[in-house]
């Protein structure tokens, strides 16, 4: 079983000036020389960590990563102004530019699977290859899965403290109920609504319970940025036309790609990877026995270090 390479520190980092107010926080890592690639995170606003650095080969790959619009030690912090998808798409364009690649790897888990996918259906000559995990297109009906009935049904008791800060009259509508409230101006409101919103997630996309990931997740810094970017995008369906994603996938049918998905995975069900898997059968699909939704779970790595680490080979 493959486990992460190890920990490592970034060789230059810096602030990107992309307009409209925002500063986004970028770092490269591994080796000047190597393959280029790029990292998306996930949320939307859940930010870089240093073992996001650890899925690449550091002596093979020249690897950017960077915290989008909003959160992580990009500023201001929690903004939604000027922050949506194709705004984005657009600045990870600026960073390709700004380092001068040709073409690199993207590998995008979650919410960073769609980014990677809208950014190679826009400029599919500027990919090389992509890596993706737990996917998620944004479409309404999966939206619902996690946010009004479906996930609730395996996590009741969790479900329960989710929908706790919103009145029975309003949860007919769960998204808009919260983005109320995420959006207010009542302090106190937002932060028990960011923290519930954070939790409910923190606390479904593993197999097994992770204590400091639901500490993170209830954190008020950390929960407010992934809650309050979170609803945003998701009150306007990620910024999609609904089945955009996998409508326009025959604009990557010639990209070499792995589509990692755990077979358990509640947050992002494998129905959705099937569905891009039809879509683009040329990508080669791993379904995960014995795993959730989180990047980290030994058969999740498993598979994207096995990815990372084929393309690089590929290369060389």
């Amino acid at each position: 079983m493959r486990k992460a390479y190890p920990p490592i520190e970034p060789y230059n980092s810096g602030m990107l000036d992309v307009g409209n107010g925002h500063e986004i926080y970028w770092e490269l890592c591994g080796n000047p020389a190597g393959k280029p690639a790029i990292f998306l995170h996930g949320g939307p606003g859940a930010g870089c960590t240093e073992d996001h650095r650890r899925l690449f080969d550091p002596d093979r790959y020249r690897v950017l990563l960077f915290d989008q619009r909003g959160c992580g030690r990009s500023t201001p912090h929690a903004s939604l102004d000027s922050n949506t998808t194709w705004h984005v798409v657009d600045d990870i364009e600026s960073l390709r530019m700004k380092f001068e690649v040709d073409r690199w790897l993207v590998l995008g888990g979650s919410w960073g699977s769609a980014l990677a996918l809208a950014y190679a259906e826009t400029y599919p000559e500027r990919v090389s290859e992509l890596v993706l995990r737990g996917i998620f297109t944004a479409r309404r009906s999966e939206l619902l899965w996690l946010y009004q009935d479906g996930a609730s049904w395996l996590f009741p008791d969790k479900w329960q403290r989710f929908v706790d800060p919103i009145p029975e009259e309003e949860r007919g509508d769960l998204i808009a109920a919260y983005h109320k409230r995420l959006t207010g101006t009542d302090e106190e409101a937002r932060i028990e609504a960011a923290r519930a919103w954070s939790l409910w997630e923190g606390e479904t996309i593993r197999l097994m319970p992770d204590k400091k990931l639901s500490e993170l997740h209830g954190s008020d810094e950390f929960a407010l940025a992934i809650a309050r970017i979170e609803n945003h995008y998701f009150i306007n369906k990620g910024f999609f036309k609904d089945a955009q994603i996998l409508r326009d996938a025959h604009r990557i049918k010639d990209i070499p790609g792995v589509i990692v998905q755990g077979r358990y995975d509640v947050v992002t069900p494998a129905r959705t990877a099937w569905d891009l898997h039809r879509a683009w059968p040329e990508a080669d699909l791993q379904l995960v026995d014995g795993a959730g939704h989180a990047y980290n779970e030994p058969g999740i790595l498993h598979q994207t270090i096995l990815a990372t680490d084929r393309f690089a080979d590929q290369t060389t």
